[in-house]
């Protein structure tokens, strides 16, 4: 009885380590694949030395003085459509 589990569990044994190979050399070549797309093995990207983001263009100090005073008529009107409307509430 002894010898009979013991050669089951040599068999077992062996199919697991088969399987595992096959699992190892299934993640090596996702790893090898990821670092062919990505750049690193883990799959972040690698940075270019110089950046492709776009950068917005700085405003001039006529451009800002005149987005300011539009922003501050803006909230001057509504300031004042929302008192009228919360007096017409009460």
């Amino acid at each position: 009885m002894i010898a009979d589990l013991s050669g089951t569990l040599r068999q077992a044994l062996g199919k697991l380590e088969t399987e595992k190979a096959r699992i190892e050399r299934q993640i090596a070549g996702l790893r090898h694949a990821l670092t062919a797309v990505a750049g690193t093995s883990d799959g972040t990207k690698v940075r270019l030395a110089k950046t492709s983001r776009r950068r917005r263009k700085g405003m001039s100090p006529a451009a800002r003085k005149a987005v300011s005073a539009r922003m501050k008529a803006y909230w001057s009107k509504r300031r004042t459509t929302r008192g009228k409307a919360k007096r017409k509430a009460a």
